[in-house]
């Protein structure tokens, strides 16, 4: 297994493709609201319920609590950004507790959408690197995420299996397959990180797109854009009867899932280039 597996859990600024971003200009308005009435709003939210939640780990070991109080926390967010969130297909979510939860990633503010909309605990995938840093990776330490280090393939592999053994014990996760953010709102191509987990688990993989959050809050861009913001459900993808050897197959079965949910809602339409990032994808990793 390649190491861009495991880099696919992992946040990044880099346009993998080398492309400057496109330029976005904001309105006056919209920056001092961003500077002088979000900016200090979320990171007093981000302390407060950070401390809370860093209270509720001495004693809760579930990671429920500490759950409730990120879903609180990303609500708050989302408030202060004026940007209301509603799901599309909820009703999907509700017949698969335990799955590999996998949406595209578009911006910052994904992460306040899908702990504020989702209705059950998850975990998330999240860079070693965050567990030395203070607060930070005590939170995430006492929550029950799971690190993944990309510095090798050996260790990437060793992220991936304890998604794995989470997904075993009863606890869903919902990553970005696509491992950074979209340089330009549209769709990059997906790893295989997420099929191999859903694979050797033998839990279903379930598509999610975010609709609205790339401008809300574009990558390199410091000014919120208020807007409605969509999460939309897609069918369960099976993985009954397949082995890791489909690991390539089922990744690109996702891509088509998710793209295809958020072209429809989104403004923007598929470009050549999305559509061959389909073809783009790892090697399957061994059972």
């Amino acid at each position: 297994m390649n190491e861009r597996m495991g880099r696919s859990m992992n946040e990044t600024d880099a346009d993998v493709n080398g492309a400057p971003p496109p330029e976005h200009r904001v309105p006056a308005h919209l920056r001092l609201f961003t500077m002088f009435v979000c900016v200090p709003l979320m990171a007093l939210a981000t302390a407060g319920f950070g401390s809370i939640s860093l209270i509720c780990g001495l004693w809760d070991r579930s990671g429920r609590q500490q759950h409730l109080v990120a879903r609180a926390w990303a609500a708050i967010l989302l408030r202060i950004a004026l940007s209301p969130v509603r799901i599309v297909g909820a009703e999907k979510l509700r017949n698969y507790p335990v799955a590999v939860y996998a949406s595209n990633h578009l911006s910052y503010m994904d992460t306040p959408a899908l702990f504020a909309k989702l209705p059950f605990q998850f975990r998330i995938l999240a860079k070693q690197s965050l567990w030395k840093v203070p607060f930070v990776g005590w939170y995430l330490r006492r929550s029950g995420q799971v690190p993944i280090d990309s510095g090798s393939s050996r260790s990437a592999v060793a992220g991936l299996l304890r998604g794995v053994a989470a997904l075993k014990a009863g606890m869903p996760l919902v990553l970005f397959p696509e491992g950074s953010r979209s340089p330009d709102g549209h769709m990059q191509a997906v790893h295989s990180g997420c099929a191999f987990m859903a694979l050797k688990a033998g839990v279903p993989l379930v598509p999610l797109a975010l609709i609205g959050t790339y401008e809300l809050l574009p990558i390199h861009v410091y000014s919120l854009r208020p807007r409605p913001l969509m999460i939309i459900a897609g069918d369960p993808i099976s993985t009954d009867g397949l082995t890791t050897r489909d690991a390539d197959a089922l990744t690109v079965r996702l891509y088509d899932e998710i793209g295809k949910m958020y072209y429809q809602y989104s403004d923007l339409a598929p470009t050549a280039d999305s559509r061959a990032a389909a073809e783009s994808h790892n090697a399957t990793p061994e059972a």
